[in-house]
């Protein structure tokens, strides 16, 4: 799967969110989500094979944390949209401050 199919899922960016302060069992996560362990597991495994997400065994966990290189190519695809994004940002800063 690529990270683009991956990031689609809105399960999915939470648990990158929650991943991005450090690395997490899949209890922390369970915990932190509104979404049994199965679920957790199975979004883990699909952020996994996309490569935004690296595992390690420590004693019983599994204890999950964000690769961030798959997102590099995210944010290199967006590059040329961004464009759009700072003309709005641009039109809604001049009119806040001709309307304070």
């Amino acid at each position: 799967m690529s990270a683009y199919a991956a990031l689609a899922e809105p399960h999915r960016r939470q648990i990158l969110d929650l991943l991005r302060a450090g690395e997490r069992s899949v209890g922390e996560l369970v915990k932190r989500l509104d979404l049994s362990q199965p679920g957790v597991s199975k979004h883990l495994k699909t952020l996994r094979e996309a490569g935004l997400v690296a595992v390690r065994i420590e004693g019983k966990q599994r204890v999950y944390a964000l690769r961030p290189e798959p997102l590099a190519e995210v944010d290199q695809w967006l590059e040329p949209y961004r464009v759009f994004w700072s003309r709005r940002l641009d039109a809604l800063e001049r009119h806040l401050e001709e309307n304070p």
